[in-house]
């Protein structure tokens, strides 16, 4: 079963539609309601979004996780000891500390 078929087949589910119901509510053949479920066909985005609309769930965008990631820093901060990370964590919390006291001074 392909992703698009398990997202309409759970929303069906969690929305207790039967195909048929589920054809009456979003304008799109029962047969293709089953044809996306087994796998069998990709559906359009547009028909996938009405799908799941009339079974009161809808598709959000959202970005991949570790796509487009810089991994450089994490990378150098791998290299450090444990007693330099922790080093550095607290160099780098009291820059921060001191930081939000200058913040502070700024907004009196």
């Amino acid at each position: 079963m392909s992703m698009a078929g398990r997202m309409v087949r759970n929303a069906r589910h969690r929305a207790d539609l039967t195909q048929r119901q589920l054809s009456a509510k979003a304008g799109i053949p029962q047969e293709t309601i089953a044809r996306i479920e087994r796998g069998h066909v990709d559906p359009r985005v547009g028909t996938l979004d009405r799908l799941l609309e009339s079974c009161g769930y809808g598709l959000e965008s959202m970005p991949r996780l570790g796509i487009g990631v810089d991994r450089t820093q994490i990378r150098e901060l791998l290299k450090l000891t444990p007693s330099e990370r922790l080093a550095r964590a607290i160099r780098v919390d009291q820059e921060h500390v001191e930081f939000r006291r200058s913040l502070k001074r700024v907004a009196e």
